[in-house]
């Protein structure tokens, strides 16, 4: 079986096939990642002596930002960068095949929701519009083909409105949050046959609410009983899907486990409240073992929620790459 296959074709639940896969490409980006080779000289890891998923090394995600995190010798067909809330400088993460990135999406997507053709999505997306090098505009103008309807709208909300109530079939808004919060207080639509999904945060835009009070507020102006939530980023080429109450479920080929947010090669049990590491194998052509800057919480399902961003962004560790 190619490697593709074995990956996208993961069954959750199958603990040892991904242990097989995970240690595959370990020892495949080992060897043909530049920065995660030279990350983990510097850490004094033997490659040929990991012999378990839970002893990969994860790449700071910053690296990301300061090196070129790639594992292939030909050219990337793209490059997606990070939306650089704040002004910090932006990521940047080599995609080496488009076709692989759409099929990632693409298969999760139907894991959680079904066959595209089934909806119709609209994007209300106008900060990650107005740049270049979004993975997740690329993402959901792929996924609205897929569907064969709905649309992208920037800041035309009573265009975005008239399409949706004329559409017959089940709709999904994806949003960022901003957005949706700005279209509940100027029009609160009720929304019957959609599934709003939020993301991306607020981007500085508007004030930061808990979760919990942020989906009461959007629930109650949509006139739906729950909000959805992706959860992905530039350095990532999947992602992870929330039906409801802030908990997010992964593809069978991604898995997350939770540090000690002060050591962090410190592995914290199911529960404990931590920063979030990210195993994703479809991250085949840069490095599938990042540790993020998020913060949250681990249950013994593999599912997980996120509780916020950890205070000081620069993640211990990161400094052994930054000469």
């Amino acid at each position: 079986m190619r490697h593709d296959d074995a990956i996208f074709s993961l069954v959750p639940g199958d603990g040892e096939a991904f242990e097989r896969a995970a240690l595959e490409t370990f020892r495949f980006q080992a060897a043909h990642c530049a920065v995660y080779r030279e990350y983990l000289d510097l850490l004094g890891v033997d490659p040929e002596q990991v012999g378990r998923a839970e002893q990969i090394p994860f790449l700071p995600i910053e690296a990301f930002k300061w090196r070129e995190v790639y594992s292939c010798e030909e050219p990337p067909e793209a490059v997606f960068t990070s939306s650089n809330t704040g002004g910090t400088l932006a990521s940047r993460h080599p995609m080496r095949s488009l076709a692989w990135y759409e099929r990632a999406f693409l298969t999760a997507f139907r894991q959680f929701y079904g066959d595209p053709a089934g909806w119709s999505l609209y994007g209300l997306l106008p900060n990650y519009l107005e740049r270049e090098g979004s993975s997740l505009v690329y993402m959901v103008d792929r996924l609205i083909a897929a569907c064969g309807s709905g649309g992208f709208f920037l800041h035309d909300y009573e265009g975005l409105l008239e399409r949706m109530a004329r559409d017959p079939k089940p709709k999904i808004l994806l949003g960022v949050s901003y957005a949706l919060w700005e279209l509940a207080e100027r029009y609160a639509p009720k929304l019957a046959g959609t599934v709003v999904m939020e993301t991306g945060g607020m981007k500085g835009r508007r004030e930061e609410l808990p979760k919990a009070q942020f989906h009461r507020l959007l629930c109650e102006a949509f006139g739906v009983e729950r909000i959805h939530s992706e959860y992905g980023m530039a350095e990532l080429t999947s992602q992870a899907y929330s039906a409801g109450d802030g908990i997010f479920r992964t593809p069978a080929w991604m898995r997350v486990s939770v540090r000690d947010t002060n050591d962090p090669f410190d592995r914290r049990p199911v529960g404990t409240r931590g920063g979030i590491d990210i195993i994703d194998l479809a991250n085949r052509h840069s490095c599938a073992f990042i540790q993020t800057q998020d913060i949250g919480r681990l249950f013994a399902d593999g599912s997980f929620e996120i509780e916020g961003r950890i205070d000081r962004s620069d993640i211990r560790g990161c400094n052994l790459l930054v000469q």
